[in-house]
């Protein structure tokens, strides 16, 4: 054993650690790329970099920021990751030819001086982008094929890239932000729990609430399913001051517990349905974006703001049950959800809303 590795010679090192890093790199390209069937983010090549400490540092380069000038650059990390991973499995899969070159014996015509890693680097990254120069040729069979073969990877790439995965991300962050905007109108400016009951119950038909929810339930699903895909999705901020994704399907979460609690005259299954819908997609989203929980959390809804939070439900038609027995089901429908939310919102530095709406703020 000891004489057959004496015999490995370095180019032979590298010629295998090429081939290793194309196969690694392609295989990441494939799965984000092609695959749509919400493979886990822990396995990709470049996610670790974008959630980890990339995102902790730009997060720390936020916090030194005023809180308005704060958000706006955050608002640029999702943009930018998504086209710094681009970039990474561009250089990564130049750097893996330009090696697989150099390990064949950097086999090319040059006008000027002997080829090498440069030249192998720069007929790679000419190659990948298909410029087609020139000014550089493969001189054997073997130099020539596997131009050819990173020829055809890049322009696959570029391909995907341009027509489906860039297109793909923009249509998906649409969508999710339409429901986001039509949640003003029904919920106010930053949203809120109450607020949405009193516009809603203001016109008087109870099946508006189950046609309502029933909506907020498919793009609660919707939510998932598109972030469990694409998970730098969730670093895209709404175009919207005072709005988010998070913040919408927190709202949606704090009306289904208000309604499973009971008010008065409202539907209580649909908000069975789609309290169980969102707070599926809050608990698996924390695990995607590798929000880590804590037992220490602000009080969103204190003894205080329940009471005047009942007396506004009850200034508008639509009381809320009272007792004992309500408010240890609201604390407990509350704690199913909170902890994964609040987890959410410090990974991702987005805030929560009020259950109350903020005075100045109330009407549109």
């Amino acid at each position: 054993m000891t004489d057959l590795l004496g015999h490995v010679t370095f180019p032979a090192l590298v010629l295998v650690l090429a081939v290793l890093l194309i196969a690694a790199t392609m295989w990441s390209v494939f799965q984000n790329l092609m695959m749509t069937n919400g493979l886990r983010p822990g396995i990709s090549l470049t996610w670790g970099l974008i959630s980890g400490p990339l995102w902790t540092l730009w997060r720390g380069l936020a916090r030194l920021r005023r809180r308005r000038s704060r958000q706006r650059f955050l608002s640029y990390y999702g943009p930018f990751a998504l086209l710094l991973r681009l970039g990474v499995w561009a250089a990564l899969l130049i750097a893996g030819f330009a090696l697989l070159q150099w390990s064949l014996g950097s086999q090319f015509y040059v006008p000027q001086g002997t080829p090498g890693l440069g030249t192998d680097l720069y007929v790679s990254g000419t190659t990948f982008f298909t410029l087609g120069l020139g000014d550089v040729a493969p001189r054997s069979e073997l130099a020539r094929a596997v131009t050819v073969l990173e020829a055809g990877a890049g322009f696959t790439f570029l391909a995907l890239v341009i027509g489906w995965y860039l297109p793909l991300h923009y249509q998906t962050y649409a969508r999710r932000e339409a429901n986001i905007v039509l949640l003003d109108a029904r919920a106010g400016s930053p949203p809120s729990a109450v607020e949405m009951l009193v516009r809603l119950g203001q016109q008087g038909h109870p099946e508006a609430f189950s046609q309502f929810l029933e909506e907020w339930e498919r793009w609660a699903g919707e939510l998932l399913e598109d972030h469990l895909t694409y998970p730098v999705l969730a670093y895209f901020h709404s175009r919207h001051e005072q709005q988010s994704w998070l913040c919408a399907l927190t709202t949606i979460l704090d009306v289904c517990v208000l309604l499973l609690v009971g008010v008065e005259g409202l539907p209580v299954q649909p908000a069975r349905v789609t309290f169980a819908m969102a707070r599926h997609a809050m608990a698996d989203l924390t695990q995607i974006l590798r929000a880590p929980l804590s037992r220490t959390a602000p009080e969103r809804l204190s003894a205080q703001d329940l009471d005047h939070l009942r007396a506004r439900l009850r200034s508008a038609g639509i009381p809320l049950s009272e007792g004992e027995i309500a408010d240890q089901a609201l604390k407990d429908l509350r704690g199913s959800y909170e902890p994964y939310m609040q987890a959410l919102s410090r990974r991702l530095e987005l805030d929560l809303p009020r259950w109350m709406p903020q005075l100045g703020l109330l009407e549109d």
